[in-house]
C-alpha cells in the first residue's frame, strides 16, 4: 500500500486549532485537498493550527503551499490529545512574488497523532495556507 496525505479531511484528518478566523476563508479550506481554496490569518504572528490524525501514523514527508510566510515551524505529537509536542524542523521560506510558495520537508520517518504548524513570521500583515500534505503510512495499532 502506498503513502497516504494524512491532512486531507478524506482521510480523516481533523483541524483541531487554528488562531485566526475568518468566515470566507476557513481553515478547514487546508485540509480539502485543493489549492485554490485556503485559510488566511487575521492578525499578528505567531499563528497556528495543528491537525489531527485519525490514528497514530508515521510520516515521511511533510508539504505547505502558502503565501507570504517568512518563518515557518512544524511539530509533532504522537500523545491521545494535541500536547507535549517535539519541534520536527524550522525554516525561513523565500519570498516568492505573486505565486504561491511550495514547501517540501522530507523529514526522518516519525510517527505522529497530531502537526502543530506555527507560522512564527511573515513577509506581510496576513499570509494564507493553501494547502498542507503530511505522506506517510498508518502505524500499525
Amino acid at each position: 500500500m502506498g503513502a497516504t496525505d494524512w491532512c486531507r479531511s478524506s482521510a480523516g484528518a481533523a483541524l483541531v486549532l487554528a488562531t485566526s478566523s475568518d468566515p470566507q476563508h476557513p481553515a478547514e479550506n487546508m485540509a480539502d485537498g485543493s489549492s485554490e481554496t485556503f485559510w488566511t490569518t487575521t492578525g499578528m504572528f505567531p499563528q497556528e493550527f495543528i491537525i489531527g490524525f485519525p490514528k497514530c501514523v508515521k510520516i515521511s514527508k511533510v508539504a505547505i503551499q502558502c503565501y507570504l510566510v517568512r518563518t515557518l515551524r512544524i511539530e509533532r505529537s504522537i500523545s491521545k490529545d494535541p500536547v507535549d509536542f517535539e519541534q520536527c524542523v524550522e525554516k525561513d521560506l523565500q519570498h516568492t512574488e505573486g505565486q504561491l510558495q511550495m514547501e517540501e520537508f522530507p523529514l526522518p520517518e516519525f510517527p505522529a497523532t497530531y502537526l502543530r504548524f506555527i507560522i512564527k513570521s511573515a513577509f506581510d500583515h496576513f499570509v494564507s495556507v493553501h494547502r498542507v500534505m503530511a505522506e506517510g503510512i498508518a502505524e500499525n495499532t
